[in-house]
């Protein structure tokens, strides 16, 4: 039986394709007053990332936050901003993360797969790309947030966000949410040819791995991102065949008073500078893109921090990034989840 013809006023549909849609953190449009206070005031609002009641922390964030902070937070982007491009480095790196991805996704799918790239907070927006992907025939997307470790104020505000852009579609697409890949063995391996790669063979007095800070009170509400971290670090170290010790685990990005996952990384490296320990790296591996926590917050105040208390050898092993090696898990990441859609 010939199905029946559409009519005549029906609205044309396009090709039906599989959408793989990765997200990072977000960047503001320029280190200007009012680009970093917009960007502030929405990664600030955010209640995965300061879980304040709003009628407390709203006053607060309004008045004499966003009133000084994008001053400074301008001040320190302008020292990393890409000016060729005039962008953040994390938005030249996850563009290049994703063409890399998507030149991956189409030689094993062909063109029934489109890659995109969304930011939590800032430019592109989640439901800016969300609905592009669905106008262009996305009737699937497989979402896949940037982060190794999970927490709630990193991957689980980035899948809500995801859910917020499905609420305004008419035509939803069916999603697929990728989990934490923290202890795979595929982005260990990676991280150890980071470190071997950068440091050249030579073993530092200690390797430092750095991770975004949280409040302590999170990991005692049940968030299980300390403990992700302590085993990535685990799991480097025995990819790596170091012996006991010569890793640390430590935390930065501290923000507001009350107490954040310890050590303190500006801390302990100073710490580490008058225990006699002259040669340190320092690597990020809670940042699947360098941005301003490791462009200019290790290499600018944790340095300092080291080299005032005595360090002599800093080192800065670099983010995975767009490193074949880190496509190579993201893509493996993907493939398992888009199984049985391709």
């Amino acid at each position: 039986m010939t199905p029946a013809a559409s009519p005549a006023d029906h609205p044309r549909l396009p090709p039906a394709k599989t959408g793989i849609l990765i997200a990072n953190l977000g960047t503001p449009d320029g280190y200007d007053y009012w680009s970093m206070r917009r960007y502030l005031n929405e990664f600030l609002s955010d209640s995965r990332v300061i879980d304040l009641p709003r009628w407390k922390w709203q006053p607060i964030l309004q008045g004499i936050i966003l009133t000084k902070r994008p001053f400074s937070s301008g001040a320190n982007y302008k020292t990393i901003w890409n000016e060729e491009k005039d962008e953040s480095p994390m938005m030249t790196i996850t563009r290049d993360q994703t063409e890399s991805l998507r030149a991956r996704a189409i030689a094993e799918w062909g063109d029934d797969v489109m890659v995109e790239f969304c930011m939590r907070y800032g430019n592109p927006s989640t439901q800016e790309v969300v609905g592009r992907m669905v106008e262009a025939g996305c009737r699937r997307i497989v979402f896949l947030p940037l982060y190794p470790q999970y927490a709630g104020a990193t991957s689980a505000t980035a899948n809500d966000q995801l859910f917020r852009a499905l609420m305004e579609q008419r035509r939803q697409p069916a999603v697929r949410t990728c989990e934490r890949y923290f202890d795979r063995p595929d982005y260990i391996g990676a991280l150890a040819a980071s470190v071997e790669r950068a440091l050249d063979g030579q073993k530092p007095a200690k390797l430092v791995a750095s991770y975004h800070g949280m409040p302590r009170r999170y990991l005692l509400q049940g968030d299980p991102y300390y403990c992700q971290c302590q085993k990535t670090s685990r799991l480097l170290q025995e990819r790596l065949g170091w012996e006991d010790g010569i890793i640390d685990t430590s935390f930065q990005s501290v923000f507001g008073r009350e107490e954040w996952l310890r050590p303190y990384t500006v801390e302990h490296v100073a710490d580490l500078a008058r225990q006699g320990y002259s040669d340190i790296a320092v690597i990020s591996p809670a940042f699947a893109s360098d941005c301003i926590e490791t462009l200019e917050e290790i290499q600018g105040e944790i340095r300092e921090a080291f080299e005032h208390a005595g360090g002599e050898r800093f080192t800065y092993i670099p983010c995975l990034n767009a490193d074949p090696e880190h496509i190579d898990v993201m893509m493996n990441v993907i493939r398992e989840n888009i199984t049985g859609w391709v």
